[in-house]
């Protein structure tokens, strides 16, 4: 069988479609499904999708892992999930949802984030980076502003994972995961911040949020009997509190201790750092007390354009490199990995600011744009495809360098996601950040850490880290080089006197753009 009973069902609930996988108590994977849903863009900028579809792939998913593993319902222990932050449910008192879900990167809130930023609220020392019009408090004021019908009607505002759970259990909570990230949540002490809603204009918003905010590893409730006979399970197995998908990849990339960085990259970069005490930094996010571990706080990071910038390269100028993957018989990304490798630091002088949709964190600025020096007749792709790399780790080295000037130490990065496949890439990481790179055995860590806190839950561990530290296991270590970290300070140094140089350039050309557009 090459399994271990019990066994735990996790849940990622992701834009593009609902994966479910089942693990056993050592963290070993068993089976996975993923079902797709349907994206709805109803207006420019605007983003939805339709809760009751996530349920139905939900079923789906679910019923495959089941019938392709074979498994017996009755050896399942517990359930936990994760799912994107700041979609927006709209609940009824009769717990249908009155309209499409407004998906987290839908933006038709900022007005309402930029007013709500304006009030400078002590509740908003959580968002030193800005306020964006993807989080779900932004999105309630504008449905209570444009959809009077919908909000007065909206019993229970919700996440995608508070809704999972609601169906999963027939009670609706709400992740204190999610309320102190994103909707400004006091874990401190336990309470909404009910003077702030009001001076936005959200006076009693707080009756229709749900009644219980319940931490992470915590049980929800068991397993409705609907639920049970829709999923093919029993009524028997506790739904334990998950989180943002970022979040259960902390616990999925063991993460458990102060200094430890959980590094998420794909189209984008995230990294969430773990501290003792209050730290809001300016141009980050947080800190969240007790978001994830009880006592820690959390502080978040990110990057807007990484795996994207890479992708926009390959459309627009690998031709070349394409056929020449296909003579080789090899894949494209492996063959420009071979070149880059070649190429030494600093890619022959070149320099890439990584802005190519602006700057999330340290500088909060969405005027900027990528940019590129240092061109001669020399440079090939193999050339700006290492300073694409180059360029996002020197972004990542900016975040580390803002926090190291505040007090915040990291000694690690923990890696998921699809930057794990690119043993070059992590270790220009490795390199230019001065700190090692664990990589996890499995990659797809939000699942992994729904199911470690599932196992927590589930009281098969004392605590959401012993769980962690038991079920993720590291594939290897990639150690950074002393002698190119000291290389690549030459041109970490160059990618910030850019910077400063573009900077107004790019807000006059970013300004010049919109003007053209309008």
């Amino acid at each position: 069988m090459g399994y271990r009973k019990p066994l735990l069902l996790g849940i990622d609930a992701g834009t593009g479609g609902i994966r479910a996988g089942l693990f056993d108590s050592r963290g070993r994977p068993v089976e996975f499904s993923t079902t797709e849903c349907a994206t709805e863009f109803p207006k420019y900028g605007w983003v939805e999708q339709n809760p009751e579809t996530w349920w139905d792939c939900l079923k789906t998913a679910v019923g495959s892992v089941l019938s392709k593993s074979g498994v017996n319902p009755e050896d399942i222990a517990a359930i936990g999930a994760g799912g994107t932050s700041s979609t927006t449910v709209c609940v009824g008192s009769d717990g249908r949802c009155l309209r499409n879900a407004i998906m987290w990167m839908d933006h038709r809130a900022s007005s309402q984030a930029d007013r709500i930023f304006e009030t400078k609220d002590e509740a908003l020392n959580v968002c030193k980076a800005g306020l964006s019009a993807e989080w779900l408090i932004p999105k309630v004021l504008w449905i209570k502003e444009n959809e009077r019908a919908v909000y007065d009607g909206t019993a229970w505002f919700m996440e995608q994972v508070d809704w999972i759970n609601y169906m999963l259990t027939g009670d609706p909570v709400a992740s204190m995961n999610h309320s102190t990230h994103k909707w400004f949540y006091n874990s401190h002490l336990r309470k909404w911040p009910e003077s702030f809603f009001r001076s936005v204009g959200l006076d009693g918003v707080v009756e229709k949020l749900p009644p219980r905010v319940v931490p992470v590893g915590e049980v929800i409730g068991m397993l409705s009997g609907r639920a049970a006979r829709e999923l093919g399970l029993n009524t028997r197995i506790p739904v334990v509190e998950g989180g943002i998908d970022a979040s259960m990849a902390v616990l999925g990339s063991n993460v458990t201790a102060p200094g430890k960085s959980c590094l998420i990259g794909g189209s984008s970069h995230a990294a969430f750092v773990l501290v003792e005490g209050t730290k809001n930094i300016r141009g980050l996010f947080g800190s969240y007390y007790s978001s994830i571990y009880p006592g820690l706080d959390v502080i978040e990071t990110g990057q807007v354009s990484t795996g994207s910038i890479i992708k926009w390269f390959i459309s627009q100028f690998a031709d070349n490199d394409r056929k020449e993957a296909e003579r080789r018989g090899m894949p494209l990304l492996d063959l420009l990995r071979e070149k880059a490798s070649k190429i030494p630091i600093g890619s022959e002088g070149l320099v890439l600011l990584d802005f190519f949709q602006g700057n999330r964190t340290p500088y909060t600025d969405y005027g900027l744009q990528g940019a590129i020096w240092g061109l001669t007749l020399k440079s090939g792709t193999a050339h700006i495809f290492r300073a694409i790399m180059e360029g996002v780790a020197y972004g990542t080295e900016n975040i580390v360098r803002v926090l190291r000037e505040n007090g915040v130490q990291i000694n690690a990065f923990h890696a998921n996601g699809g930057i794990t496949k690119s043993r070059l890439w992590l270790g220009i990481h490795a390199d230019v950040c001065n700190i090692p790179v664990y990589v996890p055995e499995f990659p797809e860590a939000t699942l992994m850490g729904s199911a470690v806190n599932a196992a927590a839950g589930a009281g098969l561990y004392g605590s959401l880290a012993e769980a962690s530290s038991e079920m993720v296991r590291m594939k290897e270590v990639i150690e950074p080089d002393r002698e190119n970290h000291e290389l690549y300070r030459f041109y970490f140094d160059k990618y910030l006197q850019t910077y400063e140089t573009m900077r107004d350039l790019m807000h006059e050309m970013s300004e010049k753009q919109k003007a053209d557009i309008t």
